[in-house]
């Protein structure tokens, strides 16, 4: 299992990214797809989540701004970040869970400055 991620940048206080990523190889129709995010100096921390056929999770410093969604047909989870602070600088990963394997993709950086 391959997870490719992208549309991190540099983003204004206010502004938004969306975040894309992509899951190939071999993913059963069962998991949970989430992002995470690691701060200079800090530990990597859950943003979000979302099972293929439950409810989403998230960190309560995100709720409100952020919203993650999916695509099954695709395979491919989105977080839409809105309302950016300073503090949501940091490096994103994609996370896919079945089986109690887990993947991580490449972290794409998004940094949040005026």
């Amino acid at each position: 299992v391959q997870l490719q991620a992208s549309g991190g940048g540099l983003v204004q206080p206010g502004g938004s990214l969306r975040l894309s990523c992509a899951a190939s190889g071999r993913i059963f129709s069962s998991n949970v797809m989430g992002w995470y995010r690691q701060a200079p100096g800090k530990q990597r921390e859950l943003v979000a989540i979302i099972p293929s056929g439950g409810t989403t999770n998230y960190a309560d410093s995100v709720k409100g701004r952020f919203t993650i969604s999916r695509d099954n047909a695709k395979n491919i989870v989105y977080l839409q970040m809105n309302s950016l602070k300073a503090e949501d600088t940091a490096v994103y990963y994609c996370k896919l869970e079945q089986r109690n394997i887990y993947f991580w993709g490449k972290g794409t950086l998004d940094t949040v400055s005026s």
